[in-house]
């Protein structure tokens, strides 16, 4: 790198990376947008709602958590910037909050003008009162456990999966306060009522506002009741999990250990209900014993929006998307061995649009063949009814010695692998847990066959878990090979997971903690090379999250080299594009559709022989190194045009595509009226179908042939 190039580049104000949680932000706005789009479905709008308070919960619980954490521990300048971080996040939080409200009061009128209702306590006519008082009688107070607050009896701990009611019980010139919490584990949060009579349509009212209706029956006999009101709030607690090393218990029992006590964290955030009288909010904060870094955030009456997700469709099949049929591959359906398929032509799946039961009959089929002899795997999150588990513990019944790498610390299933890591063992599988402090991120899957009296791989590498659920829910790429090479590489693998002490020398892959940064700067730095020689050079990185600084920097260089550089992000970007001097070459774009983009995909141009690279590694210093994340090259020519034409497709959306640059303001992809419409969710269904592409120019980088030398200035 010329050197006033490298000390540009390391004099960049930090103005030009944006902070990832920041960043994050952006990308739950643009969640938002879908639930403000007329043109969505409008149960969908609902359930985009659910969506946005989900991601929001989680971004508390990790990202601002680790924030104040910053503020806890730092000194100095370090400790200011901290703080001043945490303000703008509130500050945006505010903004999103606001814009929620006016999203949710819009989809409630949508719902309306079809006939849905959703209606609180106070609208309910006699009929439906009645039903209401019944249901919760019979139904609702059998499972609520009041907790009356004492100033001389200390709060039980509450849990921060869950939202409350603050109630507020006048008795004369008394006020006594209770907390109780609403049952969503147990109960369904929307319940179907009545419609008025005459009417038509359907109606459902809040189980939060059901309990607001039985408030008199609640504390009946307690005290006198003059007058009782309700208000809705919810923790978010730290979800960092701390598990001591030097601790000599099995490690499910420190992460048993661990899960108690993040249920006893401190809260990082305080939603609560404007509505709720300020003596009351005060009383809350005492007990409590909030800081002064501790979020409170005055909202709306409802909490736990993301409740929303399962909301039902009562109404025409319209007001949700329309499906779109799993894609079938004749040549997986045919009645011979799913062995000499992939023997034959490596397989390239894309989910949704594939069905993922190709790998259950895979699991199945390895299972029962009598020329397999082990079976290795990588389970970080499963679905709760899980075919793949099924068919790992039929596989040890028929003789198979099976291996499953089970990652205890996924966030937020840690509770579930416990579960299944026990199942496993109880089922004669050999379960291990990775390394201590590196998360085993892998998306892989080995059979070992006996041919021919040789030991045969059959490897899976993707960028999804193995999760029939996500599977219909997120975009995820799967290649199935026969490639010997790759097969041993993933081998050497596995030996390292269960063998720390050994470190590989890996032929095809790319391999975190150990190669894959170097690799991925490598490929850049090939670019760089290529640009700088007067040949074209490109570069399209698609994935969920661009943070790591070294990478970026080193995306600068390669725009400053004259690197053209397409981003595809779903989330955080902490590069910005477009700044003059430094990001010129650099364009990106984020696509928020009906199924959550998943993929990691890098491809170079390699001056007209492009390489491409999928796995499960996002551009993240975690995932860099310290993590085990597994990047596989793309060999098979049919496979690389069918990736090509996918990328292609994203990279000239203009309905569902929007720009990622400076100004952080989501505007999409500007389409002009003789522009060709691509939704690139809908056409990659097409195309997968039927082979046809839509109408958009071709991108360079699927070009095959070297291109001619620019004359060099």
């Amino acid at each position: 790198m010329p050197t006033s190039l490298t000390k540009r580049l390391a004099d960049l104000d930090e103005s030009l990376f944006i902070p990832r949680e920041l960043s994050w932000l952006s990308f739950n706005s643009r969640v938002l947008q879908e639930a403000a789009d007329i043109t969505v479905p409008v149960i969908e709008r609902l359930r985009y709602l659910g969506i946005f308070s989900n991601n929001m919960d989680e971004f508390f619980r990790v990202r601002v958590a680790e924030v104040r954490r910053l503020i806890t521990v730092s000194e100095g300048p370090s400790k200011q910037q901290a703080k001043d971080l945490l303000a703008a996040i509130l500050k945006r939080v505010g903004e999103l909050q606001k814009q929620f409200e006016i999203t949710y009061n819009a989809v409630l009128k949508d719902l309306q003008a079809r006939h849905i209702y959703m209606i609180n306590e106070r609208q309910l006519d006699d009929r439906q009162a009645a039903f209401v008082q019944a249901y919760f009688t019979e139904t609702v107070l059998p499972e609520l456990e009041p907790i009356l607050l004492r100033d001389a009896q200390p709060i039980p701990v509450l849990n921060d999966e869950s939202i409350y009611l603050a109630v507020d019980i006048r008795s004369g010139d008394n006020y006594n306060y209770a907390v109780v919490e609403v049952p969503t584990d147990r109960l369904e949060r929307f319940v179907q009522i009545p419609q008025r009579k005459g009417k038509s349509g359907k109606v459902f009212i809040a189980l939060d506002n059901v309990m607001r209706a039985g408030l008199q029956q609640t504390f009946r006999g307690v005290f006198p009741i003059d007058e009782a009101a309700a208000y809705c709030f919810k923790f978010s607690r730290d979800a960092e999990l701390e598990i001591d090393p030097g601790i000599t218990e099995s490690l499910i029992n420190k992460m048993e250990s661990s899960l108690k006590q993040r249920r006893k964290a401190e809260a990082v955030r305080f939603v609560y209900d404007m509505a709720m009288p300020k003596r009351l909010l005060d009383y809350l904060c005492t007990r409590f014993n909030f800081g002064k870094y501790d979020s409170l955030i005055g909202g709306g009456r409802y909490h736990n929006s993301k409740d929303f997700i399962s909301f039902p469709n009562v109404g025409p099949r319209y007001l949700e998307f329309r499906p779109l049929p799993p894609i079938r591959l004749p040549r997986l359906d045919d009645p011979g061995s799913l062995f000499d398929n992939i023997r034959e032509k490596d397989v390239f799946l894309y989910y949704p649009y594939h069905t993922f039961d190709y790998i259950i009959d895979l699991l199945k089929t390895a299972a029962l063949d009598p020329k397999v002899t082990a079976i290795k795997i990588c389970l970080y999150r499963v679905a709760k009814i899980s075919r793949v588990i099924d068919a790992l513990v039929n596989a040890v019944h028929n003789g198979k010695r099976v291996l499953a790498v089970v990652e205890l610390a996924a966030r937020f299933d840690e509770a579930a692998n416990i579960s299944w890591a026990q199942r496993l063992t109880e089922n004669g599988i050999n379960v291990i847990f990775g390394i201590p402090g590196l998360k085993v991120h892998s998306k892989l899957l080995l059979i070992e066959r006996r041919e021919d009296g040789k030991k045969r791989f059959y490897s899976h590498v993707g960028t999804g878990n193995f999760n029939e659920k996500t599977a219909r829910l997120y975009t995820d790429f799967t290649l199935l090979t026969y490639d010997q090479s790759i097969g041993r590489d993933i081998y050497d693998v596995f030996d390292f997971l269960q063998f720390t002490y050994k470190r590989p020398r890996y032929r095809s892959l790319l391999v975190s903690p150990h190669s894959t940064r170097p690799g991925l700067l490598h490929l850049i730095e090939h670019e760089i090379a290529n640009a700088r020689a007067g040949y074209r050079a490109e570069m399209t990185l698609k994935c969920n999250n661009l943070v790591d600084r070294q990478l970026v920097m080193k995306l600068y260089e390669a725009s400053e080299a004259g690197v053209m550089v397409k981003l595809i992000i779903r989330g955080m970007c902490s590069l910005l594009p477009g700044v003059k001097g430094i990001s010129e070459n650099i364009e990106a774009i984020s696509i928020v559709d009906r199924y959550l983009e998943h993929p990691r995909v890098y491809a170079f141009h390699n001056r007209g022989n492009p390489r491409y690279l999928m796995g499960s590694a996002d551009l993240m210093t975690r995932n860099l190194d310290y993590r085990v994340e597994v990047l596989c090259p793309i060999n098979d020519e049919a496979a690389k045009k069918t990736l090509q034409d996918i990328l292609d497709q994203q990279w000239y959306d203009n309905v569902k595509a929007r720009i990622i640059d400076q100004h952080q303001l989501n505007e999409f992809v500007p389409r002009s009226n003789k522009a060709a419409i691509v939704r690139s969710q809908e056409s990659i269904h097409r195309y997968l179908s039927t082979g046809k592409l839509p109408r958009y120019p071709r991108s360079p980088l699927a070009a095959k042939k070297p291109q001619r030398r620019r004359k060099r200035r």
